[in-house]
């Protein structure tokens, strides 16, 4: 066999990611494109833009949604919207924009681990690394399972902090019968086109004063208020037309999104329960299917499961791995145990709405044949 006839037939060979977009139906995207020719209003706060941060704020019960071109600038927005200095205290087990959103807007992340159970920053350890140049908490609600949001609450009033949430999981998560998106002084969601909900690239503010949002429109506007007024140093973070469309189509879907995501999930907790560790569930909170991590005995066996996943065309993803302590240009060094033994023992296996039935099926029987 030679090269192209190798590289062709590998190609051809089915191949499971560990997660896959969701594309909406092509006539009802391709009616808003339509509509976006007609206009010839491509971004600047366009019309689908405006409907879908008005759709978004009703569907998540929220106050004020503002759209952004993702969900890293999401958070850098958030922080110089509040103003933040010095020290944020956050987590180590996150994906890295978590941190190095903070250290090129001139902030240093001090790492407070983590609860092996839910995944999600230790209370306990935020009251332990609080100084006086200590300006915010940026939490994590960690695959979508949020926070000890009361007590992070309480930490962050008696020592004059700001709270931030990086939502990048947590889109529609209920917590206590409302929206957990209405913690902290900002949370921020990414739309990447990997995510529960996407608009290809892109990502939100959750903002409840309602003089931060218009300090938050200015900022990803180059900071300007109107022709004749630049009141802050801003950039350009603004969402497009395009993007908004399919959001727009996407929000159509949600319903039968999730409910095919929770029938994945339950079988993989029905298939698997006793065999690997799940991560502990916020008891006052609902699911909303986004990630199924799973914690191995050890790195030794997950790495002997992924590898005869891999043999299947069958890739899961270390989520997140390695622990954002262990960065080279995190100063000064900090070392959290904890996250640093979930990070080398975590999987999450294949999980989107068209996962079919067979494929499930093969992912099941391989992880049993070999933890």
């Amino acid at each position: 066999m030679n090269w192209y006839e190798n590289n062709n037939m590998h190609t051809n060979q089915k191949i499971i990611n560990v997660t896959k977009t969701y594309l909406p139906d092509k006539e009802k995207y391709k009616q808003y494109i339509d509509e976006i020719y007609a206009n010839n209003w491509v971004t600047n706060n366009g019309p689908l833009v405006q409907r879908l941060e008005k759709r978004l704020a009703d569907y998540l019960g929220v106050k004020n949604i503002v759209l952004v071109a993702n969900g890293t600038v999401a958070l850098e927005i958030a922080y110089r919207t509040l103003g933040l200095k010095d020290f944020v205290i956050t987590t180590p087990f996150s994906f890295v924009a978590t941190t190095s959103s903070l250290v090129t807007n001139g902030l240093l992340p001090i790492f407070a681990d983590i609860n092996p159970h839910t995944f999600n920053i230790d209370p306990s350890k935020i009251e332990d690394s609080i100084t006086k140049n200590t300006s915010a908490i940026l939490g994590v609600h960690v695959f979508g399972n949020p926070c000890e949001v009361e007590k992070i609450e309480q930490i962050a009033k008696q020592n004059n902090l700001k709270v931030v949430y990086d939502a990048a999981h947590a889109f529609d998560v209920q917590y206590k019968e409302q929206s957990v998106l209405n913690y902290g002084n900002i949370s921020t969601l990414s739309f990447h086109a990997t995510k529960l909900f996407h608009t290809i690239e892109g990502g939100a503010l959750i903002i409840n004063d309602d003089d931060l949002v218009q300090k938050a429109r200015y900022l990803i506007n180059f900071g300007i208020e109107n022709s004749e007024s630049i009141p802050e140093l801003g950039t350009n973070a603004k969402m497009n037309e395009f993007e908004a469309a399919m959001g727009l189509c996407v929000l159509d879907d949600m319903e039968q999104i999730q409910q095919k995501r929770k029938t994945i999930l339950e079988t993989y907790q029905t298939e698997l329960r006793g065999l690997i560790q799940f991560q502990e569930q916020n008891d006052n909170a609902a699911q909303n299917y986004s990630y199924f991590p799973i914690v191995f005995k050890s790195e030794e066996q997950l790495k002997k499961v992924q590898k005869a996943l891999n043999e299947q065309q069958i890739f899961p993803r270390r989520y997140f791995y390695p622990s954002l302590d262990t960065l080279s240009y995190i100063e000064p060094k900090q070392y959290c145990p904890s996250s640093r033994n979930i990070a080398s023992r975590i999987l999450c296996l294949p999980m989107y709405a068209d996962l079919e039935e067979n494929d499930l099926k093969l992912i099941i029987k391989i992880m049993k044949e070999n933890i």
